[in-house]
């Protein structure tokens, strides 16, 4: 029976089964990691490969982790090949000969055979608190090569035969700053594995181990259909679109990302020649990363509910050219490359889909002003604290205004922001503000988000790992008429009264002193004169807009009271010619 034949009941039940274990996994890790950057935020993904290492279920965490998942399962297939067996666990992180993303991202896969037959993969790709090098917390901005990010690592046996390596696990555990959290995470990771491979098992037995993969074939099958139709839906032609880097992570530079979109005969072409050389700092991209964000753009343009494993790109080309931001040659850097330079490759296909289909285009998000902050406990133990609450915004679309404080794009939202009050009682800190923006949004029929004001007391030394990618000029864009939102800053008020306004890449130590982040706002849709005056006189009353703005931007007029809209005069304003 071939794929094409299988009932299709049978495939979507077996989609959503493989997908709730996606899940079920990320729930095992969320409960049972020990850093904050997985039991808070889920800065983890669960994915699952079919023997051959194409990827059939991607539904839990983080899109830019696991669209590319199926490269590191098939280095483990290259570098094991006829060497992998039941209760084995593999290890991987390497960008340039595992299939990883960056450094920070560790893989740990299992093999799950049912009797002697391999019939997949249990994946987790976690972003780990500190792997060594040149700063603690990995995001060592200073790096002008590989070398100096922290630890590599090929495909390797963690667990062979169902026994731990304890000679690689002491050498990962003297490879970081955090040895007692890392040690706990490496071990909830492994966990996670185990419970999906124990429900892949089952699941493969119930389909019978022999139709096991017809069925996994139909779902890819099934997932390859389904995004042809919206390729169809897109004008066929060349579509061009750029986004800019403006800095190599030390100094101004004139760079873009550049795309060309080809779209013809029920497949599309991406090209992204003309894309400048990679750079010194530590954004350029690995070809799983870069694959990745592509598949991240397309899928996120369309429906949600388009199926999520690798079959959906099987009608899609990607050209990645050799040397360049995209796909850089050793030794370049590579660690902020998930967010920067992920975050341009998908505006700047957003830009190229919009031309193609104007209806599904969507407003930029503007980009973080995060810093990582890492010290002393009172304990002498160490800790590395993300500053993930003063995230940025989102863009709005037809129909939805830009989420006020989303996070990165990467993350789609699957980034949680952290509980205030539980980081007080893990780190020397107190959290004095955390509002929305007033100004900020871009102004659109739909405007973007706003953006916040995060402000920190750091009570101990501490050394700042600032990588402030939305800090200066406007980062988002708008579209259909919209504009871009405001941008971010970042400052330092040390307790000695000392002002300091951070770089946007840099790592440096400072005393005790509150940290402050302005995020940048989102991109706004469509022309701001054409939004409902209600929802201006709403933003107005939440303290998003003010009564300046709303005239000037919106042209709707408040009344006096803040209340209500001046009817009267917003018809005249909206009457005038365009200013």
């Amino acid at each position: 029976m071939s794929p094409a034949t299988l009932d299709p009941v049978t495939l979507a039940l077996v989609q959503n089964r493989l997908d709730h274990i996606s899940h079920q996994m990320g729930w095992v890790m969320t409960r049972t990691a020990r850093s904050p950057i997985f039991s808070q935020s889920h800065d983890f993904s669960c994915f699952i490969a079919q023997s051959t290492g194409t990827l059939i279920s991607q539904a839990d965490g983080i899109p830019i982790h696991t669209g590319g998942g199926g490269f590191a399962v098939r280095a483990i297939l290259r570098d094991f090949k006829g060497a992998i067996e039941p209760e084995d666990v593999f290890l991987l992180n390497d960008p340039y000969t595992a299939g990883g993303n960056h450094l920070p991202d560790w893989v740990i896969a299992r093999p799950v055979f049912v009797g002697a037959k391999l019939v997949a993969f249990a994946c987790n790709r976690a972003h780990q608190a500190d792997i060594g090098g040149g700063a603690a917390g990995t995001y060592n901005s200073a790096a002008t090569e590989i070398f100096h990010e922290g630890i590599r690592l090929p495909v390797l046996k963690l667990i062979e035969g169902g026994k731990v390596r304890e000679d690689l696990w002491r050498l990962l555990m003297l490879n970081t700053r955090l040895p007692e959290a890392q040690d706990g995470d490496l071990r909830a990771m492994i966990g996670s594995t185990r419970i999906g491979a124990e429900r892949i098992q089952a699941l493969v037995e119930e389909l019978g181990v022999d139709r096991a993969d017809e069925f996994f074939e139909g779902v890819l099958d099934h997932a390859d259909r389904r995004f042809r139709t919206c390729i169809d839906r897109l004008a066929p032609g060349v579509w061009r679109a750029e986004e800019p880097v403006d800095n190599d992570c030390f100094e101004p530079i004139d760079g873009r990302i550049a795309v060309t979109l080809t779209v013809k005969d029920h497949r599309m072409v991406v090209d992204f020649a003309g894309t400048s050389p990679q750079i010194r700092g530590f954004k350029n991209s690995s070809i799983a990363n870069s694959t990745s964000a592509v598949f991240m753009a397309l899928a996120s343009f369309f429906e949600p509910d388009l199926p999520k494993n690798e079959g959906a790109f099987h009608s899609v080309e990607i050209r990645l050219p050799e040397g360049t931001l995209v796909n850089a040659r050793m030794p370049a850097p590579m660690t902020m490359n998930t967010v920067f330079v992920a975050h341009e490759i998908i505006h700047a296909l957003w830009k190229a889909l919009a031309q193609a289909l104007p209806e599904r285009a969507s407003a930029g998000w503007s980009k973080a002003v995060h810093a990582v902050t890492a010290g002393l406990r009172d304990d002498g133990g160490r800790y590395v604290m993300y500053q993930w609450a003063g995230a940025p915004a989102g863009g709005g679309v037809e129909g939805r205004d830009g989420f006020h404080l989303i996070g990165h794009l990467i993350t789609l939202g699957g980034l949680t922001l952290p509980n205030l009050e539980t980081y007080e009682q893990l780190y020397p800190a107190r959290f004095r503000r955390q509002e929305l923006r007033c100004d900020t949004a871009g102004p659109g029929r739909f405007r973007g988000g706003a953006g916040c004001d995060y402000e920190v007391e750091m009570f101990t030394p501490a050394d700042y790992a600032f990588r402030g990618e939305g800090a200066g000029a406007p980062s988002s864009f708008g579209v259909a008429g919209g504009r871009a939102g405001m941008g971010g800053e970042v400052t330092l008020t040390l307790a000695d009264g000392k002002h300091l306004k951070a770089p946007k890449y840099g790592v440096q130590r400072h005393g005790p002193g509150t940290y402050r982040a302005l995020s940048p706002g989102g991109g706004g849709y469509g022309d701001p004169a054409t939004r409902d005056p209600a929802r201006v006189l709403r933003d107005v009353r939440d303290g998003v807009v003010s009564a300046g703005s709303a005239e000037r931007d919106y042209r709707v007029a408040i009344a006096a009271d803040g209340r209500s809209v001046d009817d009267k005069r917003t018809a005249a304003l909206r009457s005038a010619p365009s200013r």
